[in-house]
């Protein structure tokens, strides 16, 4: 039988208890951490230290932490046998320990399934079945893993996260998405980046800390339909039901800065996503919003008919239409590659590889996450790189998963928007417009995905934290 901490010991003419030597043993190495170690990593250890027990006593605030993963979680990183560990999945797994905790603390390991995680476990099924067909398996596991964490997440914000939570977590993603728009601003107007992005030969493409454009202006496209619903909330509710003045103001911010933030990353396939999203959010939302951009929709259809087009600016109008001449199919290999044509043709050779690729595996396709490794094998003359993903994710899903996987994966789309169109008509208020701005963030994602993949950047983790978020509403609406 152990003693007690409080039984004492002689030790010469000194007695001090059990208690003491255990605080004495803890207590040594951090004096002597203090002592020897620079003063950057002490800081860095005590701020360590705060957030490890904020994420153990207050899990279901420090969710809202990952908002801010998204953009900025990449910063620091490391990587442990060929998989890169960075601030997200380090704060995945201290808040699935405090989950297990808790549970192991009521005495009750009980979780509570969403009806919107049952097509996301389907499609991770098929994911692994299709791991057979790989070629390699690391980038498939990396895959598996991304999505893994896109579940996790969705389970914890239904199971852990409550209202006042909540509306932390949303705060958090209109807050990182403001901060993440500034310094694209940033780097617009300073010319802050490669020289492949110079635009007008003054400015520079925003990226952000996403490195390219694209899922910079994809990240902008997710996160402002969320201050759009917000906006539109805050307009048309009484006083009650309004958002906070905080949220408020957050909403109005993050709506200006993210859509300048928006334009300046010149990403077509970001700007026909929130367009989609935007007119989306603004039919859903009432009536008189219906009305009103059914209206909008006449009149710019008569702006564009009777010839004003010519008041745009031309490079924003030949960024929008410089790709109809390729739509009816081109030879790739004939067509001379300019400045000017280079992303189209580039994409439109990844397209093609996907096609091969389902074409010569229709059933699961060549493995997930092995696009890449195969590329050589389908790649076009003079596109040998094979970039990582096919830039169309329902080409990517047919190329590695076949037509099973995209069947998969379309019903999880279909399922994530009949969920938010279902909190959409059963909310009010400030959670009508949380409902509307995850209802925009499906629709961007499924517009967008045809021109890229925003499934990198652990975006899919914000997915999984609106998926949580929208069952949440549905769930208060129906108790």
């Amino acid at each position: 039988m152990c003693a007690p901490l409080s039984a004492e010991i002689k030790i010469g003419k000194l007695y001090i208890t059990r208690g003491d030597l255990v605080l004495a043993v803890l207590v040594i190495p951090v004096a002597l951490a203090i002592a020897l170690l620079p003063t950057a990593w002490i800081v860095l250890g005590m701020i360590g230290t705060g957030l490890f027990a904020f994420v153990l006593l207050r899990p279901q605030y420090a969710v809202a932490l990952l908002a801010f993963m998204v953009p900025f979680g990449t910063l620091r990183g490391m990587t442990v046998s060929g998989f890169t560990v960075g601030g997200t999945e380090m704060l995945i797994a201290l808040l699935a320990f405090a989950w297990y905790a808790r549970m192991v603390a009521d005495r009750e390991i009980r979780i509570v399934c969403p009806p919107i995680a049952f097509p996301l476990v389907f499609l991770l099924v098929i994911m692994v079945a299709s791991v057979l067909a790989s070629t390699a398996a690391e980038p498939a596991v990396k895959e598996i893993i991304k999505w893994g964490e896109v579940l996790f997440v969705c389970l914890f914000v239904a199971n852990v996260v409550d209202r006042e939570a909540a509306r932390w977590l949303v705060l958090g993603l209109l807050v990182a998405g403001t901060l993440e728009g500034l310094y694209g601003i940033y780097q617009f107007g300073r010319s802050i980046g490669p020289e492949e992005f110079v635009l007008f030969g003054r400015f520079m493409r925003a990226s952000g800390h996403f490195y390219q454009p694209n899922p910079f202006g994809g990240y902008m496209g997710l996160t402002l339909p969320l201050a759009y619903g917000l906006l539109l909330a805050g307009l048309s509710t009484t006083h009650e039901g309004r958002p906070t003045a905080v949220t408020w103001a957050a909403a109005v911010v993050g709506c200006t800065v993210m859509g300048a933030a928006l334009v300046m990353s010149w990403s077509r396939g970001a700007w026909l996503g929130f367009g989609v999203a935007a007119l989306a959010v603004t039919l859903a939302h009432s009536r008189r919003t219906l009305l009103l951009g059914l209206l909008g929709l006449v009149l710019i259809g008569l702006f564009l008919l009777l010839g004003d087009a010519a008041l745009l600016p031309e490079s924003l109008i030949q960024r929008v239409v410089d790709f109809v001449p390729y739509l009816s199919g081109v030879d790739i290999q004939a067509v001379e590659v300019t400045d000017a044509n280079f992303a189209i043709l580039e994409r439109l050779a990844h397209w093609k590889a996907a096609w091969d690729m389902f074409s010569d595996h229709p059933w699961f396709g060549v493995g997930i996450g092995n696009y890449p490794v195969v590329y050589e094998r389908y790649a076009i003359p003079r596109w040998q790189d094979p970039l990582g993903h096919a830039h169309n994710y329902y080409l990517n899903t047919l190329a590695e998963m076949g037509l099973v996987g995209l069947g998969a994966y379309v019903l999880f789309v279909g399922a994530a928007l009949a969920t938010a169109w279902k909190a959409v008509r059963c909310s009010q208020g400030y959670w009508h417009g949380v409902a509307l701005g995850a209802f925009g963030m499906f629709m961007h994602l499924s517009v967008h995905n045809f021109f890229d993949n925003l499934y990198v950047h652990s975006m899919g983790v914000q997915v999984g934290l609106l998926l949580g978020v929208i069952w949440l509403i549905c769930r208060r609406a129906e108790t």
